[in-house]
C-alpha cells in the first residue's frame, strides 16, 4: 500500500491551513508563527518530491533567518496597528484582486497538468550517485545566470528599502548623531566658572521667652 499521496494530502492540508491563517490573524507575531509552520509544511512536500536540498534550505534559511528577520522587522517598525484596523476595508478590493488573480493562475497550472495527455512510458529513475543540488547549482548558475542575478539585485533594492524605512526620522523619537558628538570642543561641554570663597557666618542662637 503506497501511503504518499495521503501523507501528501495531509501536509497539502496543512499547508493551506496555515497559509490562510498568515493573512487572517490579526496579531504579527501569530502570522510570523503560522508561516514558519507554513514552510515546513513546503519543505515536507518538496522532500516528497526528492528536492532535498530546496527542503533544507527552506527550512535553514527561511525558517532559520528569514523569519527572525520579520520578527525583528515587525516589532522595530512599531506600527500602528489598531489604526491600520480601522481602514482595512479600503484594503479589500486590492487584496480581492490579487486573490483572484492567484486563484486564476493556480487552477490553470492544476488543469493544465490534469488534462495534459497521460505518458505511456514513466520517466527513468535516477542513478545511485546522482545529485539533484549539483543539477539545481548548474542549470542555475548556467543557462540561469543573468536572472539570479536580476534576482538578487531586487532582493539588495528591498534591503535597503527596509532598511530606510526603520530609520526614517520621527518627531517623538530622540536620535543621537555620532558625528556631531565627536565633533564636540571640551570647551562647549565644560564651563569653568569661579566662585568667591565662602565666609563663615555665625548664627546667633535665639533666645527663650521670659530671659532677661
Amino acid at each position: 500500500m503506497n501511503i504518499e499521496p495521503a501523507v501528501f494530502y495531509v501536509f497539502a492540508a496543512v499547508l493551506v491551513f496555515a497559509a490562510l491563517r498568515v493573512i487572517s490573524s490579526s496579531n504579527p507575531v501569530h502570522s510570523a508563527l503560522w508561516l514558519v509552520l507554513s514552510f515546513f509544511s513546503a519543505a515536507a512536500i518538496w522532500l516528497l518530491l526528492q528536492a532535498e536540498f530546496l527542503a533544507i534550505a527552506l527550512v535553514l534559511v527561511y525558517v532559520g533567518a528569514v523569519m527572525v528577520l520579520f520578527l525583528f522587522v515587525v516589532m522595530m517598525l512599531d506600527v500602528n496597528f489598531a489604526k491600520m484596523r480601522e481602514q482595512f476595508r479600503s484594503y479589500i478590493p486590492v487584496g480581492a484582486t490579487v486573490g483572484i488573480l492567484i486563484l486564476v493562475e493556480m487552477t490553470l497550472v492544476l488543469l493544465g497538468g490534469y488534462f495534459a495527455p497521460a505518458v505511456s512510458t514513466p520517466p527513468p529513475a535516477a542513478a545511485a550517485s546522482y545529485s539533484n543540488t549539483r543539477a539545481l547549482g548548474l542549470l542555475l548558475y548556467t543557462d540561469y545566470a543573468y536572472p539570479f542575478e536580476i534576482a538578487a539585485v531586487i532582493l539588495l533594492v528591498a534591503i535597503i528599502a527596509a532598511i530606510a524605512l526603520t530609520l526614517r526620522q520621527r518627531k517623538e523619537t530622540k536620535y543621537q548623531n555620532p558625528s556631531a558628538q565627536l565633533m564636540v570642543h571640551p570647551r562647549d561641554r565644560l564651563k569653568i566658572v569661579k566662585l568667591a570663597p565662602e565666609t563663615t557666618v555665625t548664627r546667633e542662637q535665639p533666645q527663650e521667652k521670659g530671659a532677661e
